[in-house]
């Protein structure tokens, strides 16, 4: 029994955070402890206008009372069901809701605790498929440079951000990486799809050359990469990889954790850019962040391939205790029915031109090199102080807090993410706080 009576419940020291400056954060802490629609409320009382939704998951705005009513009500009916051999009515309603909403063709969904969990689930199904199909020489998975895929060993192995591999050895062989499509020089102050860098995509052509199609399983990109500082792919980008993905024979994975429900203002990316992949990764705005899940979404091909052998065998060796958890699945229908009630799959689509338009008006303000935005994601990029990289932005992260909004922060680039429910003045609540927020930095 542990005799550290002196430890008091809210010590700082026990929890080690993710993601963050730990000694800097227990120095001075941030701590929300309520929130309602678009705003945080502080530990002293003070309201922060949400910019970054939480973190890219809370799309519906905070503490609805439709999704807290179906948490409420399903903690008292079933609190838990196992998922394997066993299961629950609302695990099967949730999977056709979000088939309804998905790209025709994509039919069937797998369950997941988290994006991360999601994009490892997308890599396993990718490599057992070939194999049950006869081509378990395609082992070799590709992401690209710059691209953020989870934490987790198959994430981070087809992730492309340094910081986030260089600790970790080896990670996993067989994994290559296409080029990044962020170009300053050309691209700079793009309003929505960058023109130039469509070649880019043909670089895939060359890795193919390099390991033969033979040995690659798959390619998986986020339609638009976002924690790496929203990079927006060129006009025509997607389509290429797809044309050459088919080509080949080889599966596309589009990561829509963050570009998911409705943030491009469709349902998902796929939808914006007019491109169907063979599977499609979620999670963060499936649930509005409430309660932890993701879900693959695959198409019947993939399915129906594992769809083999004795009725009574298992058909892929892959699951998790949480997979369609009952609270989670309650949470997911809620969203799904507050997303349809409000109209926020195509929110913004009608608030994009706006959001854009404000974002823009930053250009001119000091140390901004690039601003970039599609639908409502936008990121502002700024001038790195030499030789302390990310200090800049990190302390535009700390004034913007103190000045009572909430941003995101990678690198040295501004992230914004607001909620679907954001109207007109609170984008200009937020561009005018950044605004005169930049012009105070070093």
């Amino acid at each position: 029994m542990s005799n550290r009576l002196n430890v008091t419940p809210n010590d700082l020291s026990a929890f080690w955070m993710p993601f963050t400056a730990n000694r800097q954060f227990k120095k001075a802490p941030r701590l929300f402890v309520g929130a309602k629609d678009m705003h945080y409320t502080t530990d002293d009382g003070r309201q922060v206008l949400d910019g970054t939704a939480g973190l890219w998951c809370v799309n519906a705005g905070h503490c609805r009372p439709k999704i807290v009513e179906a948490i409420q009500e399903q903690a008292a009916e079933l609190d838990y069901a196992p998922a394997f051999q066993m299961g629950h009515p609302k695990a099967f309603e949730l999977a056709n809701r979000i088939v309804d909403i998905a790209p025709e063709g994509l039919n069937h969904v797998l369950y997941t605790n988290s994006g991360s969990e999601s994009v490892e689930t997308a890599l396993k199904v990718a490599l057992a498929y070939h194999r049950v199909k006869g081509e378990g020489s395609r082992t070799r998975l590709i992401g690209r440079e710059r691209a953020y895929h989870g934490v987790n060993f198959g994430g981070i192995s087809v992730g492309g951000i340094v910081g986030n591999r260089k600790m970790f050895g080896t990670l996993l062989a067989g994994v290559d990486h296409m080029p990044h499509t962020h170009n300053l020089a050309k691209n700079a102050f793009s309003r929505g799809l960058p023109p130039h860098g469509v070649e880019l995509a043909d670089e895939l052509e060359r890795i193919i050359a390099l390991h033969d199609a033979s040995t690659i399983a798959a390619v998986i990109v986020e339609p638009v990469a976002g924690s790496t500082g929203v990079l927006i792919p060129p006009a025509g980008y997607l389509k290429r990889l797809r044309e050459i993905t088919k080509k080949h024979g080889i599966l596309l994975i589009f990561d829509e954790v963050i570009t998911g429900y409705g943030r491009l203002g469709t349902p998902f990316a796929a939808d914006y850019f007019g491109v169907t992949p063979d599977m499609l990764v979620t999670a963060k705005g499936l649930t509005n962040g409430v309660i932890p899940m993701g879900a693959v979404i695959v198409s019947s091909e993939i399915h129906d391939a594992f769809m083999q052998g004795p009725e009574h065998a298992i058909e892929f060796m892959h699951g998790y205790t949480y997979s369609g958890n009952p609270m989670a699945s309650a949470a997911a229908l809620a969203t799904l029915e507050t997303y349809k009630d409000e109209g926020l799959l195509t929110r913004g689509a009608e608030l994009g031109k706006y959001f854009e338009d404000a974002l823009h008006s930053l250009k001119d303000h000091p140390h901004v090199i690039d601003i970039r935005n599609i639908g409502l994601v936008g990121a502002i990029e700024l001038q790195p102080i030499p030789g302390e990289p990310t200090k800049r932005a990190f302390s535009a992260f700390l004034k913007a807090f103190e000045a009572g909004l909430l941003i995101r922060t990678t690198g040295d680039i501004i992230a914004l993410s607001p909620p679907l429910i954001v109207e007109k003045h609170h984008i200009d609540t937020i561009v005018e706080t950044l605004g005169g927020i930049l012009k105070a930095l070093e």
